[in-house]
């Protein structure tokens, strides 16, 4: 069977909703969604989880709302980051937070899953949300390198059960860095820039090169300019695609080889945008 993973960045998930998400959802239906800055409280949350269950089921890809599975972690800033994954494939053990990051600025970035498909196969799935950092900002800069620290520890641990024939994992989300010139519009401009820091960069190599992780829809375009999944609300970044990529999908090389397709939805014109990201898909035959 294929398993179709979809992340995007919600720039709030009740904007998201008005502006038209929901349009969207009912013309893909991902087998998995993760969701960044979702940015809204649990009842809420929870009721928009239900409306989605119920467009899943318009769409005909389940046969009721509650074979749609959700979880998800509210940052306990008001407001700020948020993320969530639904599932129509079997979801178990849901995982939430890092080791070691116990601050408040910390909620609302990390949560991961096994996912069953129906012939017996389990894939962790991570959905993730890097804090963006900033520039002459060292507060928000150590509070970026401290997570990509402790996310790196994560990675590193599903890396080695993979690596020894469990479980396979795929780690999605918005990860605030483009890596390589090809990643961004203007790099030569950007290069002191957060986001496109050398130190911030580095972790990607790290990931790719020591851990052996696969930036799969890298792996799938090969080394062209783009595309990009995140364009500035300001100016006309997007009608120019003066872009950056930022939502990635890292995955262990068993399941890597498996991608078959990658899909950025960037919406045709710029009005009918419902986040400044554009979801990333990829499709795996496991």
């Amino acid at each position: 069977m294929t398993m179709t993973i979809t992340t995007s960045n919600l720039n709030g998930i009740r904007a998201a909703k008005r502006k038209g998400m929901e349009k969207w959802l009912l013309r893909h239906t991902p087998d998995v969604w993760c969701m960044q800055e979702t940015r809204a409280p649990q009842d809420v949350l929870d009721e928009i989880f239900q409306e989605i269950g119920a467009d899943y089921v318009e769409a005909g890809k389940v046969g009721s709302p509650g074979d749609v599975h959700a979880i998800d972690d509210v940052c306990r800033i008001k407001g700020r980051a948020g993320v969530g994954l639904v599932s129509v494939l079997p979801i178990g053990d849901p995982r939430i937070g890092l080791p070691g990051l116990d601050e408040d600025v910390d909620t609302g970035r990390w949560i991961e899953t096994d996912v069953h498909t129906a012939q017996g196969y389990t894939v962790t799935v991570a959905c993730v949300y890097v804090h963006a950092g900033g520039d002459g900002d060292d507060i928000k800069e150590v509070q970026k390198y401290r997570f990509l620290d402790a996310m790196t520890a994560r990675m590193e641990q599903l890396r080695e059960e993979a690596a020894r024939g469990g479980r396979q994992a795929v780690v999605c989300g918005d990860f605030n860095i483009a890596h390589r010139p090809i990643d961004l519009k203007n790099a030569k401009a950007n290069e002191t820039t957060h986001g496109f820091l050398p130190a911030e960069r580095a972790y990607i190599d790290k990931w790719l090169d020591e851990m052996e992780y696969v930036d799969v829809m890298r792996d799938l375009a090969g080394d062209i300019q783009g595309p990009y999944t995140w364009w500035s609300q300001r100016g006309r970044a997007f009608d120019n695609d003066a872009g950056w990529r930022l939502d990635y999908q890292f995955a262990t090389p068993e399941l890597a080889q498996t991608a078959r397709g990658f899909v950025v939805d960037r919406a045709e014109e710029w009005y009918k945008r419902w986040s400044d990201h554009a979801p990333l898909s990829i499709t795996y035959d496991v």
